[in-house]
């Protein structure tokens, strides 16, 4: 009987042990224990229902040129090789490279003295002719009449006939002489043929230079005005006769290390041609160059503008690309999200031109697509808020792990 007695009241405090433990567990202290399913931290929040805040951008009718980009080369619009038509010794160097020279200015002075005494040789040897040519003359109208009385025979007035010719075929081809000899003479001294800048000279004073050899003396090329040559792909011809049977069409130019400067000139010269190598047609464009930017050789950024048509654009961050093609978010009056499929025709700079799918005056989102739903209201925000915002928000940060760090050292 005492063992039975003990026995029951073990298992009576067994069984209260485990009842006061399930209910313990049901709230715990606020150190760190769990908190009832009723409590404050077990209602459910909404989930992201609010409206998503977005920047907003409205669909516009722009001007806006219509383009063909390309690569270019400058080419001077004329460009002369000098060389020596005379061989002698180079007498004297009248420019400096790099100058800019007129057409007819003097560039090279050769060695004249050898030219000029074959001048004053071929001018005696004219003058001589000139008096046996008046000799002979005088001799035949003497005889003319002599002739006509009989006096002398026909022979010998046709032998004085035939020499008077030909010394006068001497007498031109004398003046021939003195001509070319003058010419030879004027050649000594080497001007500009056309109006440029100079490049490297290739001789010093001194040298012997020999008539049309394979090296330049100097290299002359016309910098104002200029050419810019460039390629466009042949099914740009069509467009481009079109265009420019209507307008002169500009051409703009960036040339490398300019900055934002550029040059603008005007399309003069179509190829007559397409290569067939490369499918392009060969483009000129003619440029004033008056601040010397061009240079030959010189590779630049080419833009041909054909027109400037009035389309309707939206700014391009609001285009957004999915697996059905183009769309953007359009924003009702009353601010709910509508997803809209627009067919766009070309961008130019951060404008996208719309083809289809927009009407003028449309609100769309240009920033915050990711959290738009079609047919849910948006919170339309301002970029100055946005940045605002996000500043305001680095700023709390900074007390927030300030806080932290004195809870540790705590």
């Amino acid at each position: 009987m005492p063992f039975s007695r003990c026995r029951s009241a073990a298992v009576r405090l067994l069984v209260l042990s485990v009842v006061l433990g399930v209910a313990g567990c049901g709230e715990t202290s606020p150190g760190g224990g769990a908190k009832s399913p009723g409590g404050k931290g077990g209602k459910s929040g909404k989930g992201g229902g609010g409206a998503a805040p977005v920047l907003v951008g409205e669909a516009l009718v722009r001007k806006v040129p219509l383009n063909i980009e390309a690569i270019g080369a400058v080419e001077p619009v004329r460009s002369t090789t000098v060389r020596s038509q005379v061989a002698g010794t180079l007498k004297k160097i009248a420019i400096r490279e790099g100058q800019d020279v007129n057409e007819g200015d003097l560039l090279f002075e050769i060695d004249p003295r050898p030219f000029r005494n074959a001048l004053l040789t071929a001018e005696a040897e004219l003058e001589r002719l000139k008096v046996q040519l008046d000799t002979a003359r005088a001799q035949v109208e003497r005889y003319r009449s002599l002739s006509s009385a009989q006096m002398v025979s026909k022979e010998q007035f046709q032998k004085l006939s035939d020499d008077v010719r030909a010394l006068e075929a001497e007498l031109k081809a004398s003046e021939a002489r003195v001509s070319g000899a003058r010419v030879q003479l004027e050649y000594c001294s080497i001007r500009a043929p056309i109006a440029g800048r100079t490049g490297n000279i290739n001789v010093d004073e001194g040298d012997l230079v020999r008539a049309n050899e394979a090296g330049a003396l100097v290299t002359i090329n016309q910098l104002n005005p200029i050419y810019v040559t460039f390629g466009v792909p042949q099914q740009h011809l069509a467009a481009i006769n079109r265009f420019r049977a209507d307008h002169p069409l500009p051409v703009t130019v960036s040339p490398p290390g300019t900055g934002e400067q550029t040059e603008r000139g005007t399309l003069t010269f179509v190829d007559n041609t397409v290569d067939s190598a490369t499918g392009t047609i060969r483009l000129k464009g003619t440029f004033t160059n008056d601040r010397g930017h061009l240079w030959p050789g010189q590779f630049a950024s080419v833009t041909l503008t054909l027109s400037e048509p009035e389309v309707l654009t939206v700014p391009t961050s609001a285009v957004q690309t999915s697996q059905t093609g183009q769309h953007v978010f359009v924003v009702s009056a009353d601010r709910i999200a509508e997803l809209r499929p627009v067919t766009i025709e070309r961008s130019f700079e951060q404008l996208a031109v719309v083809a289809s799918g927009l009407k003028a005056g449309e609100t769309v989102v240009v920033d915050g697509q990711l959290r738009v739903i079609p047919g849910r209201a948006v919170e339309i925000k301002s970029p100055a808020a946005t940045s605002a915002g996000a500043k305001s928000g680095e700023a709390g940060a900074a007390p927030a792990k300030e806080g932290k760090k004195k809870k540790k050292e705590t």
